[in-house]
């Protein structure tokens, strides 16, 4: 279930949805408040729920946009909901490391692996 103007695509499996980006690059402010906002009204709409991050298609983060992966976390935890990551690119994953938002999120190889993980 995708609009026009979405940034995202979702899947339901089961009880997770599984969200898969369509912007290879997520990096200026309006995409990631827009890509935000749409996260957080699925977690709204689907409390509590269990949310997997699919980050397969994408090739470069900027660090607002793990601002915004930072603030959905506490949200989907305030909702008593469980967020998983999933798929991430090794250039990626370093920053992760980096800024040790590896020991933050719940990451995973790929989505089979995460959502068995729930």
């Amino acid at each position: 279930m995708a609009t026009a103007d979405s940034h995202i695509t979702v899947v339901q499996n089961e009880d997770v949805f599984v969200v898969e980006f369509c912007d290879r690059k997520i990096l200026d402010e309006l995409s990631i408040n827009e890509l935000g906002g749409e996260l957080q009204t699925l977690a709204d709409t689907h409390k509590p729920i269990r949310l997997l991050l699919n980050f397969s298609n994408v090739e470069h983060l900027s660090s607002a946009a793990l601002g915004m992966l930072i603030t959905l976390d506490k949200h989907v935890k305030e909702g008593k909901g469980k967020l998983k990551l999933s798929n991430i690119n090794p250039q990626i994953y370093e920053v992760f490391k980096i800024t040790r938002l590896n020991k933050l999120f719940d990451i995973h190889e790929d989505t089979a692996e995460a959502q068995a993980a729930f």
